[in-house]
Formats: C-alpha cells, sequence, structure tokens
C-alpha cells in the first residue's frame, strides 16, 4: 500500500478550514504510513519519512516511525542516506535509545569516498550525537581535519566542537591541529577552524596561553581581508568575508584580554578595521561593533579607545533604533574605562531621551546617570528636569529616582541642592522617592546656613502650587521648624530678593492646604505638627493657632484627631511646650552624608505624638545611617501629663530618640485601632498564622540572646535579644535581614505590631536601608525598644510585616517574630 507524495499532503493539509480537519487528514496520513511500514515497503521509505518529518514540524507524534531513519541511513543510496539523517536530526536528540544503533552506520559513512555521504555522517554527528558517540567518532573526526578535502574538513571542525562539548577530555588530541587550519586559503575551512580555537579557549582557559602565539596569523588573516579588493564569491554588502571577520575579532578580543605582547599585536589592524569598515550598511556596523567590543577588552591604546568611543557616538546618529540601542547598551559597560571619551558624546545622549522608543530612552538615562559628576550635574541636571516635564508616566518613577540620587550626590553646593529638589518635588509630585523628602529635610536641619533659604523657597512653592503632597509634608516641617526666620526681617538670605510675610500670611497657606481636598492624611498630620510647633515661634498668633489645632479634634481622620487632641492636652502645661518644640539641634554640617532625622518618618498607622523625637533638646548629635541619635537629657514627659507634679523634671539619663514604627492593622484584618497617647499598637484577635520555628537558638551570656527570628523564602532575619540588668523587664532587640537568594530585593520596609492587652510597649529605629544583595551580600539592621510591663506572667510577642519587591513583583508578608521560650 503506497501513499501520495509530499506536496499533495501539503496541499490538503493547507485546505483545511478548522484544526479538527487538519487532524483527520494528519491521522488519515498518519494511518497509510503505518501500512506502508508494516508492508515494508522500500521504493516509499523515503516518502514516508519526508511526510513524517512535515508531520512532526505540525506538532503530532512521530516516534513510531524513527526506524525507518535507520533503515535509509543503512541504505546505499545518496537520497536515501540524505532523508535518513534529516529524519535522525529532526526526530530524534541524543536522549534516544535507538541512536545507539546508528554509530556503525556513521562510522562507515565518516570512511566513505562521496564526501558528500560524509558531509551528512558529520552534519547529524554534531548536531545530536550522545556523550558516547562523540567518543566512539572522536578519532574519525580526527583524521578528518587533516583530509585533502576542504569540505570534509570544515564539517570535520564542526563536529569537533560537538564532541569537546561532551567529552572535554578529548581536548588534547585536537588542539595541535588547529595550527594547519589557520594556513587554509579556504574560508570555509577558516570560519570553522577560528570557531573551534574559541571554544577551545572557553572549554578550557589554559589553551589560550598556547594560542597567542597565533595573534600574529590571526593578524595577517584579518588584514588581508580588510585591504583585499572585490571578491565575489566572499562579498556581502561590499565587504569582503563579514562572518570570518566577526569571528576573528571575537578570538582576538579573548587572547588579547590581559595580554600587552598580544594587544601590541593586534592594535594597528584593529584601528585600520574601525577606520576603512564602511559604516553605511548593517554588515559593516556588525563588523565595528565586535571590533569595538574587542579594543575595549583588551590593553589597547589610549587612542585606540576614544577611536572605538567615537565609533559608538556614529551609531548614536543612526536612524536605526536597533544600532542606537547596541550604542547605549556598549557605551554603559565602556564608561567607567573612558569617562572623558565618552562624555564628548554627552549632548547626543541627551537627545535620545527625546526618543520614541521606551527601550532608547532607558538606556539613555542609564548612561546619563553614569556621566553625571561634579563637573557637569548643573547642565545633565538640567536636561533631565526638562525632560521629566515631558516624560511618559511609566517613565517618570525612574527618572525621578536617578535625578534625585545624582543631584544628592553631586550637589556643587546646598542653596542648589534645594532648588533642585524643590522643582523636582512641583513636577513629579508622587513619583519623588521618600528617602528624597526625608534627606531633604535632613539637609535643611544639619546646616544652618541653608535654612532661611530654604524655608522661603519652600514658602513661595506652596505659594505656586501645594497640590504635591510630598512638597507639602517638605515645606510644612520646615515651616514648623523654621517658621520665625521666614517672618523675621532680621534673617536675610544673601544675593536674594528680600521676602516679607506675615504670621497670619503662614498660617494661611497652612490652612488652606489643610482644607485641600487633594491633600492625603500623611500631609495633613505634617500641618498639624507645624501648626503646633508654630505656637512656639508664633507668639502674636497663639490663639489662632489654638482655635485651629482645637477644630480638627473632631476630624473625620484618626489620625489627625489624636494628633489635635494631644496637642490641645499640652495646652495645660504650657511650661513644657517650648521644651518639647524646641528647634532640631544643627549636627555636623561637613558630613558628606545627609543624616535621616528619625522625627520625618511620619507613616500612616503610626503612634502620631512621638514624644522623644519631637521634643529633642539643643545639644551635639550625630547620625548615621541605621543608627540612633544620642541627645541632650530631655524632660519625663509622660510623668508631667499624668503625673501629680506639672514642672518638669529633667532625665538624668540620655534618650534615644526612636520613631514608633506599627503595622496598619487594617491591612491586616486585625480590627480598628484603639486611641492611645501611647506609641503602641495593638490587636485583639491576631490572624491564624503558623509563627516560623525557630533554627537556632544559642545564649551568648546571661543578658544576651541569639535567635533567628524569621526564614521565608531566602529572607532570613538574625535576632539578637539583649536584657537591661538594671530593668529586666526590658529589652533591646537587634534585627539584621539578610538574602540568601540569587535576586536583589529592593524597598524592604518592616513593620511591627505587640499586642493590643498593652502589657508590651515599643519603639523602633528608622532602619539602616531598605535594599538587601543578593547571595548574603549585605544586611538591613533595625533596632526595637520592648517594654515587657507582665514579666513572668506573659512573654513576649511581636507580629512582624514585611513588605518589598524582587524581581520586579511586589512581595508582602506577615509573621510572628519567633522569641525562645522563658522571654
Amino acid at each position: 500500500m503506497s501513499s501520495g507524495k509530499l506536496r499533495d499532503l501539503i496541499k490538503n493539509v493547507r485546505a483545511c478550514k478548522t484544526a479538527a480537519e487538519e487532524r483527520a487528514v494528519v491521522q488519515k496520513e498518519s494511518a497509510v504510513i503505518r501500512a506502508s511500514i508494516r508492508e515494508d515497503e522500500a521504493d516509499y521509505r523515503h516518502r514516508n519519512v519526508a511526510k513524517l518529518l512535515y508531520i512532526h514540524l505540525l506538532g503530532y507524534p512521530t516516534s513510531w516511525g524513527q526506524m525507518e531513519c535507520l533503515k535509509l541511513i543503512s541504505s546505499n543510496s545518496y537520497s536515501d542516506k540524505r532523508i535518513g539523517y534529516l529524519g535522525l536530526m529532526i526526530l530524534m536528540d541524543e536522549t534516544q535509545e535507538v541512536l545507539t544503533l546508528v554509530t556503525n552506520h556513521m562510522k562507515n559513512d565518516l570512511n566513505n569516498p562521496n564526501q558528500f555521504i560524509g558531509g551528512l555522517a558529520l552534519c547529524a554527528l554534531g548536531n545530536i550525537s550522545s556523550s558516547g558517540i562523540a567518543r566512539d567518532l572522536a578519532p574519525d573526526v580526527e583524521k578528518l581535519l587533516s583530509h585533502s578535502n576542504p569540505y570534509l574538513r570544515k564539517k570535520a571542525a564542526l563536529a569537533a566542537i560537538r564532541i569537546l562539548r561532551k567529552c572535554p577530555d578529548l581536548m588534547e588530541n585536537f588542539v595541535p591541529r588547529i595550527r594547519a587550519l589557520l594556513n587554509e586559503r579556504n574560508h570555509g575551512v577558516l570560519l570553522t577552524g577560528i570557531t573551534l580555537m574559541h571554544e577551545l579557549c572557553e572549554t578550557d582557559p589554559h589553551n589560550i596561553e598556547y594560542f597567542r602565539r597565533l595573534v600574529p596569523t590571526l593578524v595577517r588573516i584579518l588584514k588581508n581581508l580588510v585591504m583585499s579588493g572585490y571578491a565575489p564569491e566572499y562579498d556581502v554588502g561590499g565587504i569582503t568575508d563579514p562572518f570570518l571577520q566577526v569571528r576573528i575579532l571575537r578570538l582576538l578580543r579573548v587572547l588579547g584580554k590581559e595580554d600587552t605582547e598580544s594587544s601590541d599585536a593586534m592594535n594597528d589592524i584593529l584601528a585600520q578595521v574601525a577606520t576603512n569598515t564602511d559604516h553605511a550598511r548593517n554588515v559593516g556596523n556588525a563588523i565595528l561593533y565586535e571590533c569595538v567590543n574587542t579594543i575595549m577588552s583588551i590593553e589597547a591604546e589610549g587612542g585606540l579607545r576614544v577611536l572605538a568611543i567615537n565609533v559608538l557616538g556614529r551609531f548614536l546618529q543612526n536612524k536605526d533604533n536597533n544600532i542606537r540601542y547596541v550604542a547605549l547598551n556598549t557605551l554603559s559597560k565602556v564608561v567607567t574605562a573612558d569617562l572623558e571619551a565618552v562624555q564628548r558624546h554627552r549632548n547626543t545622549i541627551v537627545d535620545c531621551l527625546k526618543d520614541p522608543d521606551v527601550s532608547i530612552r532607558k538606556r539613555a538615562l542609564d548612561l546619563i546617570y553614569a556621566l553625571v559628576n561634579e563637573s557637569n550635574i548643573k547642565i545633565l541636571a538640567h536636561e533631565l528636569v526638562n525632560f521629566l516635564q515631558t516624560a511618559s508616566p511609566e517613565f517618570r518613577s525612574e527618572l525621578t529616582a536617578k535625578l534625585c540620587a545624582v543631584t544628592e550626590k553631586y550637589a556643587p553646593n546646598k542653596r542648589w541642592q534645594v532648588d533642585t529638589i524643590l522643582r523636582v518635588m512641583s513636577i513629579a509630585g508622587t513619583y519623588v522617592p521618600e528617602e528624597t523628602a526625608a534627606n531633604l529635610i535632613a539637609l535643611v536641619a544639619s546646616h544652618s546656613d541653608v535654612q532661611s533659604y530654604a524655608v522661603q523657597k519652600m514658602y513661595v512653592s506652596l505659594q505656586t502650587d501645594f497640590s504635591q503632597n510630598i512638597l507639602a509634608q517638605v515645606s510644612a516641617w520646615c515651616i514648623g521648624e523654621f517658621g520665625d526666620m521666614l517672618v523675621s526681617p532680621n534673617n536675610p538670605v544673601p544675593d536674594a530678593e528680600p521676602l516679607k510675610v506675615s504670621e497670619h500670611e503662614v498660617i494661611d497657606i497652612l490652612e488652606k492646604i489643610m482644607k485641600f481636598p487633594g491633600s492625603n492624611v500623611v500631609t495633613k498630620q505634617y500641618i498639624i505638627s507645624a501648626l503646633m510647633k508654630l505656637t512656639t515661634r508664633f507668639t502674636q498668633s497663639l490663639p489662632r493657632l489654638k482655635e485651629i489645632i482645637n477644630t480638627h479634634r473632631a476630624s473625620i481622620e484618626v489620625e489627625v484627631q489624636q494628633r489635635a487632641n494631644e496637642f490641645t492636652k499640652l495646652f495645660n502645661w504650657p511650661n513644657v511646650i517650648p521644651k518639647l518644640f524646641e528647634k532640631i539641634p544643627v549636627t555636623d554640617a561637613n558630613s558628606s552624608e545627609p543624616i535621616k532625622t528619625p522625627a520625618v518618618a511620619t507613616r500612616q498607622g503610626t503612634s502620631i505624638i512621638d514624644w522623644e523625637s519631637e521634643s529633642v533638646t539643643p545639644g551635639p548629635a550625630k547620625q548615621t545611617s541605621g543608627q540612633a541619635v544620642a541627645t541632650s537629657p530631655a524632660p519625663d514627659l509622660l510623668e508631667q501629663l499624668f503625673g501629680a507634679s506639672p514642672t518638669p523634671t529633667p532625665s538624668t539619663a540620655p534618650t534615644t530618640p526612636l520613631v514608633s514604627t506599627g503595622l496598619d492593622l487594617n491591612s491586616l484584618l486585625l480590627g480598628p485601632v484603639a486611641t492611645t497617647s501611647s506609641p503602641v499598637i495593638g490587636f485583639t484577635n491576631p490572624p491564624s498564622i503558623a509563627p516560623t520555628p525557630i533554627l537556632s537558638t544559642s545564649s551568648t551570656s546571661s543578658n544576651n540572646t541569639n535567635f533567628i527570628g524569621y526564614n521565608k523564602n531566602g529572607l532570613v532575619a538574625q535576632c539578637e535579644l539583649i536584657r537591661n540588668p538594671q530593668q529586666p523587664n526590658m529589652f533591646a532587640l537587634n534585627v539584621a535581614f539578610s538574602n540568601s537568594t540569587s535576586s536583589v530585593i529592593s524597598g524592604f520596609e518592616m513593620k511591627a505590631a505587640v499586642p493590643k492587652q498593652g502589657y508590651i510597649k515599643m519603639q523602633v529605629a528608622p532602619p539602616s536601608g531598605n535594599i538587601l544583595p543578593a547571595n548574603n551580600g549585605g544586611k538591613v539592621t533595625q533596632a526595637i525598644k520592648l517594654l515587657n510591663s507582665l514579666p513572668g506572667e506573659k512573654p513576649l510577642a511581636l507580629k512582624i510585616k514585611l513588605d518589598y519587591q524582587q524581581n520586579g513583583n511586589p512581595v508582602s508578608d506577615i509573621s510572628d517574630l519567633s522569641f525562645p521560650n522563658g522571654v
């Protein structure tokens, strides 16, 4: 029983209008092929295998016809062998046990006097050979590398690559034969020989030293290709054999890396390639791209590196977006090698920010970020701010973050930094990172020479537009702290027009922001706190300030309502208020890093009055990232407010201002937050979350206990619990988070909550950062103070909520911190 021709099957399949019709045609044809195989119709075997190949490409199973390929390979006919080997490579892979049956046939075909049959065997060997077949046939391939026929030598070199990948221990048999391949006149043999050399270098770097002696030969071949005239058999787009040129350049890149002698030998030819190659066509650009990569990888001369970067500069002016993307991507990699040379193309790079292709814009932004330094920060920041005004929403977040980062890092002076950040805030609004606002507040707080200027600029910005919440928050904080400088005529700003502002005008604009529908709860918290601070700065407007604060005691926002009630309560102790809301002390003005003050880290879900951070008294202090600020003694405010004596009594022990940080319990479904003047957040019905078991617990001393409190998804919290010897119910908890995964964790944030019964009080210091490098490359630390009012009766309990991003995906997890038993 014979079947029809292959073209008839293709015609019938293409005529099908539905998938069901196609399946019916394939099933019918498969039945015919099976019948032909059963009847052993040798005359139609090649036709049946050809149909099986087509059916396999359509996605239907064809494993039942694999033996037909072996029968065709054993045939003496070249046409049968051609279809058989083709079916072998497509219908099978190296894991098929049937493949072992073809080893003898392949060995015989490798020694066949017909070069095309030998080529078929070499092609199949290079595509699907297993380690066993490769080891068995390696001697035959080795002999063919020295065959007189260049066609077989070319095929043998490609097959040798497959053998080396499967059996690297056979490498020493092929290395000595490479030199002979480089003396070939046939470009096909040269191309495959150089490819084999490159594979040997990648498989074993020790071969690089051996092949470096062949650098002059490679340079000679490349020079002949560059300087030769028109060769029609190898011409592609007017360039002689660009494929061979690219392969030589890639091999020279490997041989010249970290070797001065080899690099000197190839400097001249690389300069000729970069200068003489036509860049009007893509084929020339491909060679130039490889040439640039080679120059930047070897020990090249300075002038040659400049030439390579200039080639990339020409790429940036190309109309093809693919070439421009390649240029930006390559410049980003080599910018550290020669910054000055890349700076010459700065204007062209900046123009790429206006490209409609988002990938071009992102690469240009990354490159500009790498180009910024102290000498060009003003120019590039101006360009980035202008681009920010027209940037698409999905692009603004990354642009704003990088603009703020370079502004803070390379600002020529503090005034320029304030002006630039305020302008970014007015344009980008919610896209401004939280740490930028905190850094700006810390900058103003720690530099007395910029405070008057900053508060005036912020006031003017609010007069123009107060719809941006982040700008309103920073301005409100500064006006609350330095409002007296704003209205005082004795605080003129040098080189600036005098600003005449009255106390009522300042209060008016704060009240407008408070009533503005677009103001969020956090902004209103900043405003109400600023109004309370101004009661110690604006003595003439004290009645009005009290009235405004009293009005918000009935605010629908719980946080604002709580602040207003607590502030109103403070008016009963007028002697306390001046010390409580005294100006924040000026820290080290020469510090190279902005100081993040805990007082600005106010968040929704946090108890509003952070007593220690709001009541800092003047005195020297210095804070580093993730550490508490040591301040001078502060009054025991809780005793003054709720004790018998209304007179403040200074404490002899220094206080550590810590921000009370808690969970947003609504998001945790833990019920409403109880209103309390204590910076504690509680929960009544904790969710049924299985606590993380303690992996290791070891007591380092009678007061210190080390344990792992959290271990999930590669995120580990190593905890150290320190008991206060004088007050056994007080604990210091130091938590160090590490990331053992292979992906960086960004935006890391921990929130904590204690039981609502109120027997535990908590204070949380700001974290040391928000990025956890991969593979335990760094840590984020968090310090927590705990007070257990029922020691011995109830143990320490703490629930944490972790929020972070990994591989672009947001992750959130809630868990109990696993304290050891008995604490």
